[in-house]
């Protein structure tokens, strides 16, 4: 591929523009954005400020909103993902003869149930599949519960009940979301309700369009979301409060961090626990490289260096300038991420919003031209790990080269080194024998 006809589909602020030509042949300048404005989760309107302490510009685009990461996954996935960690179930109680048992009937359900699992592997489907089957279509009322995070993941998650809702005609949907108006007082008469927490907890109390009594299941997804957002732990909290004891609880993370299990203590009374085994963290198959560039314009020049010297598949650039960053809408990102997973595009130039669950099995190369730090200027070690990740897929060979331009990012490296044990070669992009040798 010659320098001049290296195409970037590039997550950008102007949605008319996810398509970028890169001359190489010009020094590219180092640019301050300008003060632009965004929405946050709620659909606020907020500035878009704040410098990195390692010489970027660091503002909302920079920060992952963890409810358009898993909105983007779920647009994005066309398959059951492969998950190479083993599961494991808990039972509620360990001594029980059922702790053995091989089949769902000898499970005696309902029970409740805590469930850990990543984005694509069949969550959606399994509790959709449970509401739709525990509807007693004889009954016109609201009997199953679902919660989401966001607007946009409620109607997400809805489509996919309507699609297998289609076989069981007599069972109804409604969206407890923002603009849904209902009719005071007014007992609904769809057996389930997929919405946010605040708007179903306005049905419930306010305009009494539910009765929590009876409801027989309740579904709360996207957990550890909810809890990164404002409000809505303590809204599901009192959603959950309304409800009987004998009401089946089922609650789905993707991660199970310590505020998840404390939330999940919460709502879900003696469950079933399935989850992922932790596995030691391995990047194996991923050689790790760094260079070292004297100013900051060095680094277009080492990667420009890379791109004449090798022969890359696809490649993933990771930065954190704003100008670089998420204000495309989901759906356009999902587009531009799809052009590049086909092919269309060879190199994808992103923040952190395509760190995670994204699996191209031709990328070959990522490249961090910014590290990733958190907010206190250290190595952020997780996104360092799902960023390099994103190459080295389904058993491949991949590289990660990380772009070294002060002081202070030659220390992000070191304390990468030291918490994944694993030595970082520096490579010279300019001499083209000592790259073959080391890369090859």
């Amino acid at each position: 591929m010659s320098r001049d006809s290296w195409a970037a589909a590039v997550d950008v602020q102007e949605a008319t523009t996810p398509l970028v030509q890169l001359d190489f042949s010009k020094k590219v300048e180092r640019l301050r954005p300008p003060r632009t404005m965004r929405g946050d989760i709620n659909g606020n309107v907020v500035p878009e400020e704040d410098r990195a302490e390692n010489g970027g510009w660091r503002g909302e685009a920079d920060k992952v909103d963890l409810a358009e990461q898993s909105l983007l996954n779920k647009l994005i996935r066309h398959s059951l993902v492969r998950n190479r960690n083993q599961v494991e179930v808990l039972q509620r109680d360990p001594t029980s003869p059922l702790y053995s048992v091989k089949t769902f009937e000898e499970l005696r359900l309902p029970q409740n149930l805590i469930a850990q699992s990543q984005s694509g592997t069949g969550k959606t489907a399994a509790f959709s599949l449970a509401m739709l089957s525990h509807v007693n279509t004889a009954n016109k009322w609201t009997q199953c519960l679902c919660i989401l995070p966001t607007y946009e993941l409620a109607l997400q998650i809805g489509q996919v009940i309507e699609q297998m809702g289609k076989f069981c005609p007599d069972v109804k949907l409604a969206y407890g979301i923002r603009g849904n108006r209902m009719e005071r007082g007014v007992k609904l008469q769809e057996q389930i309700v997929i919405g946010t927490p605040g708007t179903v907890l306005d049905w419930c109390t306010k305009y009494k369009l539910i009765d929590p009594k009876k409801i027989t299941m309740f579904v709360l997804d996207e957990a550890d979301v909810m809890i990164a957002t404002q409000g809505h732990r303590d809204q599901s909290i009192r959603i959950h409060r309304q409800l009987t004891k004998d009401c089946q609880m089922l609650l789905f993370s993707a991660t199970f961090e310590d505020s998840v299990w404390r939330f999940a203590e919460q709502v879900v009374s003696d469950p079933n626990i399935i989850r992922l085994k932790r596995e030691e963290e391995t990047l194996d198959t991923i050689k790790q490289f760094y260079v070292v560039c004297k100013e900051k314009e060095d680094k277009f020049t080492a990667l420009c260096n890379l791109y004449g010297s090798l022969t890359i598949a696809q490649a993933m650039i990771f930065c954190h300038v704003a100008l670089l960053s998420g204000e495309m809408t989901v759906e356009q990102r999902a587009a531009v991420i799809e052009r590049f997973r086909s092919g269309k595009e060879k190199v994808l130039i992103t923040t952190n919003v395509c760190s995670r669950g994204i699996d191209v099995e031709q990328v070959s190369l990522v490249v961090n031209f910014d590290l990733p730090v958190d907010m206190d200027g250290n190595a952020d070690n997780e996104t360092y790990l799902h960023r390099i990740g994103r190459t080295g897929r389904f058993g491949r060979r991949g590289f990660a080269v990380n772009m070294v331009d002060s002081k202070h990012s030659m220390d992000i490296v070191h304390q990468i080194e030291m918490h994944f044990n694993r030595k970082i070669t520096k490579l010279d992009t300019s001499n083209l024998e000592e790259l073959e040798r080391l890369m090859s």
